[in-house]
């Protein structure tokens, strides 16, 4: 399935598209203004459960106007061109691994080896203090 997807159009959009992402989906939106002119809305929406344990969402929105678009985008683009840049394109929050829970055995081994190493830094008595 496509992460992008078409949505019914509400009453004053123009055109819709979807981003489901994990826990998140994003909305991108083109509107009209009373005067005819198209902007632009991106909602971030989460499920969010409430302390009663009802289920809701979380919707936060960027209203994009045309005069905004192209440093939007400059910007957009620089920030997160640096971002893989810095990091590279691989993803490593586990957070977000499809695969988190499955670590091999190599992947054990290290964790294990660096719990290891840590512990020789961290080894420190409260009366040296």
């Amino acid at each position: 399935m496509n992460d992008f997807e078409n949505v019914e159009k509400k009453e004053n959009e123009i055109f819709s598209k979807v981003l489901r992402a994990g826990k998140r989906t994003y909305f991108f939106d083109v509107r009209e203004t009373k005067a005819g002119d198209y902007y632009l809305t991106i909602t971030e929406s989460k499920k969010n459960v409430s302390e009663e344990g009802s289920l809701g969402f979380k919707k936060f929105k960027i209203y994009l106007y045309k005069e905004d678009f192209k440093n939007f985008k400059d910007i957009l683009e620089e920030t997160t061109s640096f971002i893989i840049k810095e990091t590279g394109e691989k993803v490593i929050s586990e957070r977000h691994r499809d695969d988190f829970n499955l670590l091999t055995e190599d992947d054990n081994n290290k964790h294990n080896v660096n719990n290891k190493n840590i512990s020789n830094y961290t080894n420190i008595s409260f009366e040296d203090i």
